[in-house]
């Protein structure tokens, strides 16, 4: 399954990040926290999805396993560094062909913030 964080998609079957295993270590935890651990990450580095894609990945098998139905999350950081709580967050539910139509993008490098943000941002609020 794929999963688009900010401009960046990741494949989390591959990664292999969503197993009985990690389920069973933070069954406790709750989607709120899940949240503010991505605010915590990004509110450090902006760019965690590109600087770090393994930490990026983790976050997005937390969101998927506090809430199957998201397949996608935008995390924006006004400053490097700024508070957590500043740290702006969106989720979407995107079609299959919407989400594997980016992730091709991605693999191309041709998936910008631009395309992104066109692509199913934008679209959320319209």
């Amino acid at each position: 399954m794929y999963f688009l964080l900010n401009d960046a998609v990741f494949d989390l079957d591959r990664a292999d990040l969503a197993d009985s295993l990690i389920a069973r270590r933070f069954a406790a935890i709750d989607f709120d926290f899940v949240q503010s651990l991505g605010q915590e990450l990004f509110a450090e580095q902006p760019l965690a999805h590109r600087t770090h894609p393994e930490r990026a990945a983790k976050l997005c098998a937390l969101i998927r396993l506090k809430d199957p139905s998201i397949n996608a999350a935008l995390f924006i950081a006004p400053a490097h560094y700024c508070a957590p709580r500043d740290v702006g967050v969106r989720y979407a539910r995107l079609k299959t062909d919407v989400i594997e139509g980016l992730q091709s993008l991605y693999a191309a490098g041709a998936l910008t913030s631009a395309v992104a943000d066109r692509e199913v941002w934008r679209r959320l609020a319209a």
